[in-house]
């Protein structure tokens, strides 16, 4: 069979090709490409490029650092604070967080610690104070505690307490009056100390006046001082 006839028996009455064996691959039909839509490129654009700002905002906070002043020794409550107990470091500090700033390091030297600075904390403007704890006039009286005489409520430097003068175990009363036994001194405590190992004892470094000093100290040596917390108006 010729070529000619080949074509001709390929190809129907109506002149529509059929699919002849043997053929070739067919090309696939060409599809026409989308129209783009500026609107929807434009809008895309934006928010990547408002995406990548959020992105460089948020690396700047966190990688803002300050320098703030630290304790690098332990300070205990009324200690004169020397440039030696302090130190600064860099750190990403919020804004909520109370510090002193690394370049008012210098004004902290000399205060005295108004609470225990312990090493590797950041030092607060509430920790240190310029006045002495132990005012001109004033006397300090170190008081033990046992473990049941201690209040629940933490003793803190500052706090408002009373002294009370209170009968010696077995002691009976001898013509003296209720009031001279329940005698009261009012005191502020400077420091309270942790329990001590084993016994438990918390001693309290209370201020006086210089007068009522004596008298407090001979009542905690004959163990008839009882400590009571004073309402917060001092009344």
């Amino acid at each position: 069979m010729s070529r000619t006839q080949e074509r001709a028996e390929a190809v129907s009455s109506n002149g529509v090709p059929h699919q002849v064996r043997g053929a070739g691959p067919v090309a696939p039909p060409r599809v026409s490409a989308r129209r783009r839509r500026p609107g929807v490129i434009a809008l895309s654009l934006a928010l990547i490029a408002a995406g990548g700002a959020g992105v460089a905002v948020l690396l700047l906070q966190v990688g803002h650092r300050t320098a703030v002043v630290t304790v690098v020794r332990t300070v205990q409550v009324g200690q004169v604070v020397t440039e030696d107990d302090l130190g600064t470091a860099s750190v990403a500090l919020d804004p909520a967080v109370k510090s002193v700033r690394g370049t008012d390091l210098d004004s902290m030297v000399g205060k005295r610690a108004a609470v225990e600075l312990k090493p590797g904390s950041l030092l607060a403007p509430s920790q240190v104070t310029k006045d002495s704890l132990v005012k001109a006039g004033e006397q300090l009286v170190p008081i033990g505690l046992k473990p049941e005489q201690v209040p629940a409520t933490a003793l803190v430097p500052g706090q408002k307490v009373d002294l009370v003068h209170v009968p010696a175990q077995g002691q009976t009363d001898t013509g003296k009056t209720s009031d001279t036994l329940r005698e009261t001194i009012t005191g502020r405590v400077v420091k309270a100390s942790s329990a001590a190992p084993g016994t438990g004892i918390v001693v309290v470094d209370v201020a006086t006046t210089a007068q009522e000093g004596p008298t407090a100290a001979a009542w905690v040596a004959a163990g008839t001082l009882r400590l009571n917390l004073a309402a917060p108006d001092g009344n």
